[in-house]
């Protein structure tokens, strides 16, 4: 049972580890949507 118990630990270590290393080292692209807004004449100076 003891080693059961430590090779459960160590898999979930290696796995929390490598999930950290994967996210710090991931670039995810920045959303793309288009904006479009109308702006009135009134707020141009003349």
């Amino acid at each position: 049972m003891t080693k059961f118990a430590v090779v459960s630990v160590l898999a979930l270590l290696i796995v929390v580890v490598g999930g950290a290393l994967f996210l710090s080292s991931w670039d995810p692209p920045p959303p793309s949507a288009k904006v479009e807004k109308v702006v009135p004449d009134a707020k141009f100076p003349r």
